[in-house]
């Protein structure tokens, strides 16, 4: 069964001197399963590792586009989902940064829409 595939930075990462790191958009759709577990059944959910670049997702979109939070569409989006699209690449659409994310699985699943 094909899915939609969405991204997110591992926790803990390290960027220069001093405590690890998380990204908030990261932990924010995190949040976003935990209040509706239904999501994980219906997506592909992989992490990756904040250092760049991160192949998987530049193998599917490309360097330009391999910010997290972001769910890549497995199919092209209907007419009525366009305006949640964030943007295209090699024939992939795709949703970025956690309120947009959040609202098109509004729009997709039925749950409850960011505030």
């Amino acid at each position: 069964m094909a899915r939609d595939t969405l991204f997110l930075l591992k926790s803990d990462f390290i960027d220069g001197a001093g405590a690890p790191y998380f990204c908030p958009d990261c932990a924010q759709i995190t949040g976003v399963l935990d209040y509706f577990p239904k999501l994980r059944y219906e997506l592909d959910i992989r992490y990756v590792d904040y250092a760049r670049p991160r192949r998987e997702i530049v193998a599917i979109l490309s360097e330009q586009h391999q910010g997290c939070p972001v769910l890549i569409l497995d199919q092209a989006p209907p007419m009525d989902a366009l305006a949640y699209m964030t943007g295209h690449a090699n024939g992939k659409s795709f949703v970025a940064g956690a309120k947009a994310i959040a609202s098109y699985w509004s729009y997709k699943y039925g749950v409850s829409r960011p505030h």
